[in-house]
């Protein structure tokens, strides 16, 4: 049984009126709990000197997303394997910790977001707007729907913060780790909590308009680029002892095999997979590749792996080369600065067009290879299982 140890973390900037009562109301549902003061100008240590919990603190005000980096390493020299961050201006109400930490217990390789009550007519507007415009951006670059993803009442687990790099340190931090984590092939969850809105007077908010808006802009620009280039992405799954292993996209197939799966449904997963990777169509690929294996209930494992398949550089060469021949009548041989370099607006145009030939072929291709492969395997397997017990003839 895997273990799940999982740790509190609360990122503290200038808050010093509503931290002590967020601290002893989450004490109350889970014991290990880490304070990480972000630089704020007050002195917090006599507000917490009575207190069992773990501190950590500095100078500079670097971000929450710095805050929560540095409580994940803390979290790994303690040997916790989960934190739970909840914000420290009394915004969410600690009695929802259990909720979290239940549906993390039970999906321990997923992250658990805390899905805020918007409906309260308390509720900022700029908030509302700003959780739909956020949705709408990670739904382009994951294909997943992700209702809240700015929440920072969450759960990680301390395996994601070793699989990617990540460039936010402020607000765009939460975005940035969400839609990585899906990439890398990390699943999120949501579940519904409640959230507390004061009267604007009385509101402390660290969200600069203008300079926090131009960082996610920034982001979203970058995450969306990103999301269009067809490199598959490193991902990541659990093995049957809890442990975070790559997808290989070799070891996944063989695997399934040897589990006796069906093989059309593996030679479907397969083709959907080196479809959509193989594709070159900027902005439709990731989207896809996701929304299909939910929609067709196609295997997820094979189909995340196996796009892998089709990365840099002979799948794109083909592709470029094929797009070069449709434009030309013949294929590219000459490999220059000029042809490279000053022409490559050309040759990406040659990517997505020789994409629409490559990848169908390639995609029935390696599906063909993999429902036959199968198919002997079952056949063998089943026809094993028939001899067993039975004397062979002389």
């Amino acid at each position: 049984m895997t273990i799940f140890r999982p740790l509190i973390v609360i990122a503290l900037y200038n808050q010093p009126s509503t931290v002590r009562k967020v601290i002893e109301e989450s004490l109350l549902y889970c014991p290990n709990l880490l304070l990480v003061d972000d630089g704020s100008q007050d002195d917090i240590a006599p507000i917490i000197k009575d207190l069992n919990i773990g501190f950590i603190s500095y100078a500079k005000n670097r971000g929450k997303g710095y805050a929560i980096a540095k409580s994940a390493q803390y979290a790994k020299k303690y040997d916790y394997t989960h934190i739970l961050t909840i914000d420290a201006d009394a915004q969410h109400y600690p009695s929802d910790i259990p909720k979290l930490l239940n549906l993390s217990k039970e999906n321990n390789f997923d992250i658990i977001i805390g899905k805020r009550d918007f409906e309260s007519s308390s509720i900022p507007r700029l908030s509302k707007f700003g959780r739909r415009f956020s949705s709408f951006w990670a739904r382009v670059q994951t294909g997943k729907k992700i209702i809240d993803i700015q929440s920072g009442f969450r759960v990680y687990p301390l395996e994601v913060f070793d699989k990617f790099k990540i460039f936010s340190q402020r607000f765009g931090f939460e975005v940035e780790i969400v839609v990585k984590a899906i990439w890398s092939g990390f699943s999120v969850k949501e579940i519904p909590v409640k959230v507390y809105y004061p009267k604007k007077s009385e509101r402390i908010s660290h969200f600069r308009l203008f300079q926090d808006n131009a960082r996610l802009a920034v982001l979203n620009t970058y995450l969306t680029i990103r999301a269009m280039i067809p490199i598959a992405h490193r991902k990541y799954m659990q093995n049957n002892d809890g442990e975070t292993i790559s997808l290989n996209p070799f070891k996944v197939i063989l695997s399934q095999l040897k589990n006796k799966k069906e093989p059309f449904h593996l030679g479907i997963s397969a083709a959907w997979g080196c479809f959509w990777g193989a594709l070159a169509l900027p902005g439709i690929r990731n989207f896809f590749l996701f929304v299909g294996v939910g929609w067709f209930n196609l295997n997820r494992l094979v189909a995340f792996s196996v796009d892998k398949l089709a990365i840099p550089p002979f799948i794109p060469f083909v592709c470029i080369e094929v797009g070069y021949y449709l434009r030309h009548g013949e294929f590219l041989t000459e490999l220059s600065w000029q042809i490279i370099g000053r022409q490559f607006l050309q040759r990406i145009w040659e990517w997505i067009l020789g994409s629409l030939i490559v990848a169908p072929i390639f995609a029935v291709l390696v599906g063909t290879i993999i429902f036959v492969l199968g198919h002997i395997l079952r056949k063998g397997v089943l026809y094993g299982s028939k001899m067993d017990g039975k004397k062979p003839k002389q």
